[in-house]
């Protein structure tokens, strides 16, 4: 069984950094980890996502130069460093998991089945 626990929400002043973490268990070098966030009002949305077999990553366009995402394969670990933050990426961050084999992924959120129980993040103008 997949389980998916996030932590390191919180409230910061743009322009500050945190850290996402998720701790993963159940998942193979055939899963894709992966972070979306949903604002209030809005549809939810990826943000980046990491294959398990290569380290292969995707950045969604709106974070690319801001956030990374890196992982502790042997934790079982996927992080999400986030920096220069600003209010519009105030959102509930969720951490997702599926199995799409070893050399496939993707980023769209209607593919994953399993999740997190989401973290928020707030960000003060």
């Amino acid at each position: 069984e997949v389980q998916l626990v996030e932590s390191g929400g919180g409230l910061v002043q743009a322009g500050g950094s945190l850290r996402l973490s998720c701790a993963a268990s159940g998942v193979t070098d055939d899963y894709v980890i992966g972070w979306f966030r949903q604002a209030p009002g809005k549809e939810r949305e990826g943000v980046s996502c990491i294959r398990n077999s290569d380290g292969s990553t995707y950045i969604a366009r709106a974070v690319q130069g801001r956030f990374t995402i890196s992982r502790d394969h042997a934790k079982n670990t996927v992080y999400l460093q986030m920096n220069s933050l600003k209010p519009e990426d105030t959102a509930v961050y969720y951490c997702a998991a599926e199995a799409f084999g070893r050399y496939s992924g993707s980023y769209s959120a209607s593919q994953y089945n399993y999740w997190g129980q989401g973290t928020q993040v707030t960000v003060s103008s």
